[in-house]
């Protein structure tokens, strides 16, 4: 029997091949979960024009939710975002200039009407956990994964505290 490919639901983007190492975590998290992603870069400075055909075209290819990491002036999630009513995400990409800070300025400071919820500095993985969430909403089964890879992880700190005598 042949192995089922997930349907892509969360588009991942980032601004260049250097973030690639951030962002495959959200991928792979999403994949841990059974949940189909794509991941491409795009720069927002860089490449206007294939931003534009990335997000037009998203929705008619099951995306739901983007995931957008970038570095320094970091605009790639608001202009995502002010090209789709779809939920964005936001990663600030670290950089050697400030550790990412000016990373996360830039994304979280997003002006009345083009919403991008943030995560941490490098947090890729809670972006993906997110995104899953969202998806949830209205997918009982990735629901249910949720619950368990939440489960999960308990089970692991209780496990590490009890091997320490807790």
């Amino acid at each position: 029997m042949a192995e089922q490919t997930a349907i892509v639901r969360v588009g991942v983007v980032c601004g260049s091949r250097s973030d690639f190492p951030v962002m495959e975590k959200a991928t792979a998290t999403l994949e841990s979960l059974g949940v189909g992603s794509e991941l491409h870069a795009i720069s927002a400075h860089r490449a206007p024009d294939l931003l534009d055909r990335f997000v037009g075209g998203a929705e008619a290819r099951g995306i739901r939710v983007f995931i957008a990491g970038a570095g320094g002036a970091a605009h790639l999630a608001g202009v995502l975002a002010s090209k789709t009513v779809l939920p964005v995400i936001g990663v600030p990409i670290p950089t050697q200039v400030s550790g990412g800070l000016d990373s996360l300025l830039s994304i979280v400071q997003m002006p009345k009407g083009i919403p991008v919820a943030t995560v941490a500095i490098g947090g890729a993985e809670n972006a993906a956990l997110l995104a899953a969430e969202i998806l949830a909403l209205s997918d009982p089964e990735l629901r249910a994964r949720l619950d368990a890879y939440r489960e999960k992880q308990t089970a692991s700190i209780e496990a590490d505290a009890s091997n320490a005598g807790l």
